[in-house]
């Protein structure tokens, strides 16, 4: 009689529970998910929160991570595997970017093309213009590709690239190994038309529309430089490799720079002597100036070893042909008194560039600027890495400055890093405002 009581009863209450249950689903319209299902949730939630902001951090070109971790694990490699290493990553879009909008103190206007910031890239780096679109998202104003021969060539045996880490200095003896002007206009023009047509069917505009209106970097204030060179094989005095690269690659090219001055190559006699210099400023020119459609603005690249009389000279014919601009300055096969180099590394032969030019090119820079009256517009380059350097370079007489071994040491980082440390430098003051500062007082 219990049993069957105590049965009863225990059916009563399961009953009963199972009643509460039924009624508490219904109430709410679901039953509640099991502890682990709601566990994998808040977990697969947080990783994804996790990775998204690590994804946003690790592609930020400012992020600490690439100055202090990525950018050292690269100098662990040879020089030149390094490099090829980082062309390689740009290339495929490897790479961060710079996220942040320009201050409008920085903007800049060259040859009536508007640069939303004065800070290029120097040539050297990208060589076959492989990296342009990835360079640019690292927040350069300009990127100057090459240098770029007529003729493809390997250049010099390795090794041919060194670091002086004390110094922040690289030597290199590279000897214009580039792809040669075929393959680099093959890859420039694809581009170019490429991010017109995306651009045409985004804005509703034509392709041939959109050419007349945008820079030769396909963006409206950026600008995309082609540096162009001599074969080793060409004559000493011939000037026909720069004629042949303007009219190939010109076209597609915010500015054209003639590289008389590389130290590396030994037949380039328009970097010592005048009258091939100016025998190669006028066929340039009067090659430039045939063309019909559009006209690339030429500027000159010159050496930091030049005396004043030489400089002098330069600046005369330079205004005398109307040169467009003047590149202060390239390597130097000198080497400053000062370096650090406890393994000797300086003894090798090859151009100098990094901190220790930095006074030469700026003493070029500003002699330059006083010799042609500030009327030919000056591109400061050589041993840039801080925004006071930059700042010291504007005031020198430079339109523009280019950095690039900088980089190889403080990482992608570096055109933000001296864009937001120009700002405040400025202080309220316009970039163009400081030009030619110190020869005007």
């Amino acid at each position: 009689m219990f049993r069957i009581l105590a049965r009863a009863g225990g059916n009563r209450l399961r009953s009963t529970a199972t009643l509460d249950a039924l009624t508490t689903t219904r109430a709410f319209g679901t039953k509640a998910a099991p502890p682990s299902r709601l566990r994998n949730i808040v977990w697969a939630s947080t990783g994804a929160v996790v990775c998204g902001l690590g994804y946003l951090y690790v592609t930020d070109s400012s992020a600490g991570i690439h100055r202090y971790v990525f950018t050292p694990i690269m100098r662990l490699l040879d020089p030149e595997d390094a490099h090829n290493l980082a062309i390689s990553m740009l290339k495929y879009g490897a790479c961060p970017t710079d996220r942040a909008a320009d201050d409008g103190l920085l903007a800049v206007e060259l040859w009536g093309k508007r640069m939303s910031n004065p800070i290029g890239l120097a040539a050297g780096f990208d060589k076959n213009a492989e990296a342009i679109d990835s360079l640019f998202g690292l927040g350069f104003g300009a990127v100057e590709v090459g240098s770029i021969t007529p003729l493809a060539q390997e250049g010099n045996p390795k090794p041919r690239l060194f670091r002086i880490e004390d110094n922040s200095a690289v030597i290199n003896r590279m000897g214009l190994n580039n792809s040669g002007m075929q393959m680099c206009a093959d890859r420039i023009r694809s581009r170019f038309w490429r991010l017109l047509a995306s651009q045409s069917k985004q804005q509703g505009e034509t392709v041939a529309e959109l050419s007349s209106s945008v820079n030769r970097s396909a963006f409206t204030d950026r600008l995309l430089g082609i540096n162009l060179s001599k074969n080793k094989t060409s004559k000493n005095d011939s000037y026909d490799d720069y004629v042949d690269g303007l009219r190939t690659l010109g076209a597609y090219a915010d500015y054209v720079v003639i590289n008389v001055s590389c130290p590396n190559v030994k037949n380039i006699a328009a970097g010592a002597d005048v009258a091939v210099l100016e025998s190669t400023i006028k066929a340039v020119l009067r090659e430039r100036n045939r063309m019909a459609d559009y006209r690339p603005p030429v500027v000159l690249k010159i050496g930091p070893d030049n005396d004043n009389d030489q400089l002098k000279l330069i600046a005369q014919l330079a205004m005398d042909y109307c040169v467009d601009g003047i590149i202060t300055t390239n390597t130097t096969p000198t080497r400053p008194a000062g370096l650090r180099d406890p393994d000797e590394v300086a003894k090798e032969a090859g151009g100098l560039s990094g901190a220790p030019l930095r006074s030469m090119a700026l003493a070029t820079t500003r002699e330059m600027y006083r010799l042609t009256g500030g009327h030919i517009p000056i591109i400061g380059c050589g041993g840039i890495s801080t925004a006071e350097d930059a700042l010291a370079f504007a005031q020198a007489g430079a339109s523009m400055v280019q950095i690039y071994t900088s980089m190889v040491f403080d990482g992608p980082g570096k055109p933000r890093e001296i864009k937001d440390g120009l700002v405040e430098l400025l202080k309220g003051r316009k970039w163009t405002d400081v030009v030619g500062e110190d020869t005007r007082k």
